[in-house]
């Protein structure tokens, strides 16, 4: 929630105004402090006196991944490196990592944000709280970490690689609370499953994020494992998670407008679009100052909702993610994001949401292979009942992605398992 100084909620009036501020302030910051944002300003013949308000961040032009890459490694930080107290960097498997860094202002509202979203998931100081993002260069884990630590509650460091442990610590520790990817919570509990464990924890409630998933499978989580899950959102080059995050109602992320300031953007004119319409989400950072960002395409696609949530937030609320620009599929000429796949699965009780899409080319035409996994629940002995099974299959993505689509069910526990960023899509058009 954003508060004003007398811990009310802030309309949006006030909003707009501390925006307006934070913008202007910003703008004259990046000006006199980093090179690449001087040189861009100049280059269309505009100085920081022109900006007067939020209203005139169209006239801002905008940053991209690849000019973090194009300045590697220190090239946008806007302070001398005696002023960052750490650095994160992203994995770089499609080119130069991106580096980001933070001064210890910036860790402190780094930790308060994902202090508001933890409270969002209702989560408190008597909480115990188990943190399975990796630690490191990623964001997720100390991200996570600092925001429990600042809300007061218990933090187990547990970060990924060995899931029967955590599992172990999960009971033995009584975490009532668990931060971590969706796709490793979905492992998770099929491990306490198998180990019979899951009468015996204190779970309540979990903040999962670093990959797009959908509303089924937030419900297929809190089914198997009985607590409420809540999607976080970040990213490195922004801040990391924290930026927004849904309330109990799930009708949107709510986002912290007063640190970071939200456009949704067509995806070909780069415009901003109308609230409650589809586009590419850009992010300025209004209080950043180790590496501040000016416009920062994410390539996220959502829409905006600025009405007052049910929950009594007056934040703009960002819809759940239908995928990335770049994770987008053409096939055949048909748009297609994995997240589809994943909501047509759920809905068929005898597979699990666990699947693999393989891309190829066959003589000049798109094919697409759909690896799914048959759920332990059920068991299928007959060729005939597979064939149905497999029929059904085909038909509910047929529905979902307009293409057909060859399935091919697998055994449980069949396709690979991620404890970070679960990876669906094997497109090998791309040898070609």
């Amino acid at each position: 929630m954003i508060w004003n100084e007398t811990k009310e909620c802030m309309s949006r009036d006030e909003l707009t105004n501390l925006q307006s501020a934070r913008l202007v302030k910003l703008v004259d910051y990046v000006y006199h402090n980093v090179e690449f944002y001087r040189r861009k300003m100049q280059n269309i013949g505009m100085l920081p006196s022109d900006i007067k308000s939020i209203e005139d961040i169209t006239k801002l032009p905008f940053t991209t991944k690849d000019d973090l890459r194009d300045n590697y490694p220190f090239g946008l930080f806007a302070v001398p490196n005696s002023q960052i107290v750490r650095i994160h960097a992203s994995s770089g498997t499609t080119g130069k990592a991106t580096v980001v860094g933070y001064t210890r202002r910036d860790l402190d509202v780094w930790n308060e944000c994902v202090a508001r979203c933890m409270t969002m998931a209702g989560i408190t100081k008597d909480d115990v709280v188990q943190v399975a993002y990796g630690y490191g260069l990623f964001t997720g884990g100390l991200g996570a970490h600092g925001g429990a630590e600042k809300i007061g509650a218990t933090v187990v460091p547990m970060s990924t690689g060995n899931s029967k442990k955590l599992t172990t610590m999960m009971v033995d520790f009584g975490a009532t609370a668990i931060a971590c990817t969706p796709s490793y919570l979905l492992y998770i509990s099929e491990v306490l499953e198998q180990e019979g464990l899951i009468d015996k924890i204190k779970l309540k409630s979990a903040v999962c994020g670093a990959e797009p998933w959908t509303e089924k499978m937030r419900e297929e989580l809190e089914s198997r494992l009985h607590i409420t899950a809540h999607d976080i959102y970040g990213l490195s080059e922004i801040m990391g998670p924290g930026v927004a995050c849904d309330c109990a109602f799930h009708k949107g992320l709510h986002v912290c407008e007063d640190h970071f300031y939200p456009e949704i953007l067509d995806t070909k004119t780069l415009t901003p679009v109308k609230e409650g319409e589809l586009g590419e989400l850009a992010f300025t950072t209004l209080t950043k100052e180790g590496i501040p960002l000016i416009r920062y395409r994410t390539k996220d696609l959502t829409s905006i909702d600025y009405s007052k949530c049910e929950c009594g937030r007056t934040s703009a609320r960002i819809s759940r993610f239908k995928g990335r620009v770049d994770d987008m599929l053409i096939i055949r000429g048909v748009n297609i994001f994995p997240s589809q796949v994943e909501a047509a699965l759920v809905e068929v009780n005898e597979v699990a949401p666990h699947y693999m899409m393989i891309v190829d080319r066959v003589n000049n035409l798109d094919t697409l292979e759909i690896q799914v996994e048959m759920n332990p629940d059920y068991f299928v002995d007959e060729i005939k009942g597979l064939e149905k099974l497999t029929q059904k299959v085909g038909h509910v993505i047929n529905q979902a992605l307009g293409i057909n689509a060859k399935i091919k069910i697998v055994e449980p526990m069949t396709l690979k398992r991620s404890e970070g960023k679960a990876v669906h899509v094997i497109d090998n058009r791309k040898i070609y």
